[in-house]
């Protein structure tokens, strides 16, 4: 079963750059998406085969994030059950047999950490949340982190220690949701992988010289571990300043 995650930076631009040959040629079984940057009325084509939902901000043009399965959840919940932290469309779960699946898209420290306590706050309820499906069944969780965890996870960890996004803050509650019974899937095989970037600055040919961070993962409850084939980067793919990242994981641990 072929999982993937992509912080599209705008669903229809996204749309003009690639993104339906990427879905025709990479055959996800589930795709989860980060700001998209639109509402469900405002896509003018299905996805064949996919059952699309969608947790649109309420501010138009802002945010958001969408699942496409080519499997149909027992249920589907958005947010991350706390009021403070509903309305941008940072989240939507899927339930399934045996796991649960959960999309995110982390808020933003932002500039000089100016929404760093914001961000702690939303990294704890979250934690919260998928601690407590974890208590009912494994999880899945995969999208944009906003984090890069470790100095191999960027180009220039010096330069940019105490940035948004490499902050020792951003970093602690990273390390807090693993210490939770999370495994970060793609260092889980590939563990001292350097160059290995999901998401590249649009300024000074940031992607041409692959300065780069990793941002987005897949964690999985510890417990599915034994269920993982691979984990992988699609580096090459074009239409967003992130690149798709996914996990392969064994179709007769996780049900039908």
């Amino acid at each position: 079963m072929k999982l993937c995650s992509w912080n599209v930076n705008g669903l229809r631009a996204c749309l003009q750059k690639g993104f339906e040959e990427f879905l025709r040629r990479e055959e996800p079984e589930i795709l989860c998406l980060q700001e998209i940057k639109m509402n469900y009325d405002q896509l003018d084509r299905e996805f064949e085969g996919y059952e699309t939902v969608f947790n649109s901000a309420e501010t138009r043009g802002y945010s958001g994030t969408a699942i496409l399965s080519k499997r149909k959840p027992l249920t589907v919940s958005f947010d991350i059950g706390d009021p403070k932290h509903a309305g941008e469309g940072r989240s939507i779960t899927f339930e399934f047999e045996r796991f649960y699946l959960v999309a995110v898209y982390t808020p933003n420290a932002q500039h000089e950490l100016t929404r760093l306590s914001y961000r702690m706050q939303w990294d704890d309820a979250f934690r919260d949340y998928v601690c407590a499906l974890d208590r009912k069944k494994p999880v899945v969780i995969c999208g944009d982190f906003n984090v890069a965890y470790r100095p191999i996870d960027l180009k220039n960890p010096a330069a940019n220690h105490q940035n948004a996004g490499f902050s020792d803050e951003e970093r602690g509650k990273f390390a807090e949701l693993l210490a939770a019974g999370f495994t970060d899937t793609y260092r889980y095989f590939y563990p001292e992988k350097k160059d290995a970037y999901s998401w590249w600055s649009y300024r000074f040919a940031s992607r041409e010289r692959d300065v780069g961070w990793r941002i987005d993962y897949f964690l999985v409850s510890n417990r599915l571990c034994g269920a993982l084939q691979d984990a992988f980067i699609l580096k090459e793919q074009q239409g967003s300043d992130h690149c798709p990242v996914g996990i392969l994981l064994r179709e007769d641990a996780i049900g039908a």
